[in-house]
């Protein structure tokens, strides 16, 4: 007999595998980690396979929950999609959203549209600026919530892993030049940091030729032909090369796309669009 998985247990287990933990997942769904549990439990049971595994640091998904997952995001997108235009709610106001600037690029027509059919009276300021900048605009209270990177291992609510990547105009040998000219983003940023660490590591010279959190200037400098850029994958434009191990380049690793808000104290309608990004960004 076919088992039916109601619509507050999806949304709690997509709660624990986002956040990691049953303590934060319970915050987010606004229920006591007990009962929290026990909705899991109650998972596991119904589809007869374990979901969830804990550890020292949290839970992790089994291969089984991480099947689930995915048909979690689906089923919850669509259904709140339908609830929307159903009912007719519609939230309205403003939201003050920041988001790098090559996430802007390669994901924020996708989350806006989507959103914008829902929610039409809603306007969304958008803030572009590197996570270290989001970060202090949100602690000074001058942001509602923000699309940020972090590191993989920062145990946060990870919702896309994005590759850290050597970017240069295609045909053009800017590997052989030593010192290797670099154009990154911001001192503190995660690419700045990785692509100095990966070219220490490997003993390979090189300097700041470029410096900036803006991703305009970074692919200006790329495609002159002076630097090479370090972008995520997602932002890379069609007329610049993604460099791969054969240019003698060491790898860089993996960073972590997240949202950061004041959950507690949150509007509905920054809580609505959270819920909208977890949903929808996993599947851009």
């Amino acid at each position: 007999m076919a088992q039916n998985l109601d619509i507050d247990l999806l949304r709690s287990f997509v709660a624990v595998a986002e956040t990691g933990a049953l303590s934060r997942a319970a915050e987010r769904v606004s229920r006591s980690q007990a009962a929290l549990s026990m909705q899991m439990k109650r998972m596991e049971d119904l589809l007869a396979q374990p979901l969830l595994r804990r550890t020292g640091r949290g839970v992790v998904l089994t291969v089984q929950g991480e099947r689930l997952l995915v048909h979690a995001r689906r089923i919850l997108a669509s259904h709140d999609d339908a609830v929307a235009e159903l009912s007719g709610q519609s939230l309205n106001g403003t939201l003050r959203f920041g988001c790098p600037d090559d996430y802007a690029q390669a994901f924020l027509p996708g989350l806006l549209r989507g959103f914008a059919r829902h929610h039409p009276e809603a306007a969304i300021e958008v803030v572009c600026a590197a996570t270290p900048r989001l970060a202090e605009r949100l602690q000074r209270g001058g942001l509602d919530l923000a699309l940020v990177s972090a590191p993989l291992a920062a145990g946060r609510d990870i919702l896309r892993r994005e590759d850290l990547v050597w970017v240069s105009l295609r045909g053009v040998p800017a590997t052989r030049l030593d010192p290797l000219p670099l154009a990154l983003g911001d001192p503190d940023t995660l690419d700045h940091r990785a692509a100095r660490a990966a070219l220490d590591a490997a003993g390979r010279a090189y300097r700041i030729a470029y410096a900036s959190s803006s991703l305009s200037g970074l692919l200006a400098v790329a495609r002159s032909a002076q630097a090479v850029a370090v972008l995520t994958r997602a932002a890379v434009p069609r007329d610049l090369h993604i460099l791969t191990r054969g240019s003698g380049l060491p790898a860089l690793p993996s960073i972590g796309v997240t949202i950061h808000m004041d959950e507690p104290h949150a509007a509905p309608l920054t809580r609505a669009f959270a819920a909208h990004v977890r949903s929808v960004l996993p599947t851009l």
